[in-house]
């Protein structure tokens, strides 16, 4: 079984536009954060019906890792937009 744990384009752009902080922007920490966050979800659903899919959890610990970084990142530069991003994201 072949199994896309990556977000579809249309996901993605959807997430960009909604997390955006100009015109243009895909790599703001905001944005990041948030799709990394869309992944996570996908791979906690994925994982609820595939248990012993130990390399997808290990995935999903790098992914939970890689967002707590950018998440640290975001509030020592900017703490304002750090609890924003929380706040949308429900974190």
């Amino acid at each position: 079984m072949s199994y896309n744990l990556m977000l579809d384009k249309k996901k993605k752009e959807r997430i960009i536009k909604k997390f955006a902080t100009h015109v243009g922007d895909t790599g703001s920490p905001e944005v990041q954060i948030a799709i990394i966050s869309a992944e996570i979800e996908d791979l906690q659903e994925h994982l609820k019906t595939h248990k012993k899919d130990f390399s997808s959890r290990r995935g999903l610990l790098r992914k939970v890792n890689e967002r707590r970084k950018l998440l640290k990142y975001l509030k020592r530069e900017d703490e304002v937009r750090a609890e924003e991003i929380r706040k949308r994201l429900k974190l």
